[in-house]
């Protein structure tokens, strides 16, 4: 088999800092146990190289959203602990289920039927508190579909947990309504930011995500999670520009004077959008090095004036502090994740 070269791109995952997370997370969800959402392709990170690091933290319970995200799932753990939340849209899906050993997790009467209709069995239940997304309306509950249903994990979705929102208390209430009508061998209620609003919405199980990736989307886990994700691109060329010269698509930046430029191989293909814009940078060794210019497909260009000793295949640092680069870019911390492209080498 021919070897790839040495990538241009690579993103190095901080595994001490993603099970330092789990556990974290699991501490602060109380007497519930913490589980793992590792749906797309975990969070943008490779659930691959995710997986194995959060079952050997302590996760027992995984949350995918397609039934093609399973097959990479369950080669890292048993298939009974894993869940796939947009639940069976056709029979095949059932049967998949079945042969497989996950769970699936129904989101409507038509679900609950069809999957009653293929044997039935141990599922997850969404019931929609509030949030309009998929799950089964709460009036629908004593419909005579739902007679003899194996619920493993009973659960909903919060709209607004990272907002002091009154959503929050309203869909607390509704879902122990529906703990009590419904029974279930679990309840889970709490995301990331459902675990931060306090033990009243942790339940049983958690499924946090973003937050075991480096996400921060409440104040109160600032202290508590850090980075995972740390992107670095290498520099293609070291060229000298002239005053004037313009530098990419529509000489957006022109140099005010005689600079050193760097060409980085990293662009809007990779996860890098367009919306770094003019206040973005890369770093190297902790100096700031400015965008210059347009973000392109494969390349941006940064300023290396005060970094002479660069050189053509250095490799430069993307900051990615979550709640810092999505005030850089406006783009939320879930994009910022999920966007980083399949070149970085993992």
């Amino acid at each position: 088999m021919t070897i790839l070269p040495p990538p241009t791109l690579r993103l190095r995952l901080d595994t001490a800092a993603l099970a330092d997370n789990w556990r974290a997370l699991d501490r602060l969800s109380g007497a519930a146990r913490a589980g793992a959402a590792v749906k797309a392709d975990g969070y943008g990170l490779g659930a691959g190289q995710v997986v194995p690091v959060l079952a050997e933290a302590g996760a027992r319970d995984f949350f995918v959203a397609h039934w093609s995200e399973v097959p990479e799932v369950i080669a890292h753990v048993p298939p009974e602990r894993v869940a796939v939340l947009h639940g069976p849209l056709h029979d095949d899906d059932c049967a998949f289920a079945r042969k497989v050993g996950v769970r699936p997790v129904l989101n409507s009467l038509a679900q609950v039927a069809r999957w009653q209709a293929s044997g039935g069995g141990t599922c997850d239940l969404m019931v929609d508190t509030g949030i309009n997304r998929l799950g089964v309306p709460v009036r629908a509950l004593g419909d005579p579909v739902f007679a003899g249903l194996e619920i493993d994990t009973l659960m909903s979705h919060l709209a607004s947990a990272d907002e002091d929102s009154s959503t929050n208390a309203l869909q607390l209430a509704r879902f122990a309504e529906v703990c009590a009508q419904m029974p279930a061998r679990r309840r889970s209620l709490a995301n990331s930011a459902g675990i931060a609003l306090g033990p009243d919405y942790a339940f049983d199980v958690t499924r946090p995500g973003l937050a075991l990736y480096g996400g921060v989307p409440r104040a109160e886990l600032a202290g508590e999670i850090k980075a995972v994700a740390h992107p670095e691109a290498a520099i293609l060329q070291v060229r000298e520009l002239k005053a004037g010269d313009g530098v990419g698509y529509n000489h957006a930046f022109i140099a005010p004077r005689t600079m050193r430029a760097g060409v980085v191989s990293l662009g809007y293909a990779d996860g890098f959008l367009r919306s770094w814009g003019e206040a973005g940078a890369l770093s190297h060794k902790g100096r700031s090095l400015p965008l210059l210019g347009k973000v392109s497909m494969d390349m941006v260009v940064v300023d290396l004036t005060h970094a002479p000793e660069i050189s053509e295949g250095d490799w430069l640092s993307v900051p990615y502090d979550l709640p810092a680069a999505a005030h850089t870019t406006g783009l939320t911390q879930y994009e910022l994740l999920t966007v980083l492209g399949r070149r970085f080498r993992r």
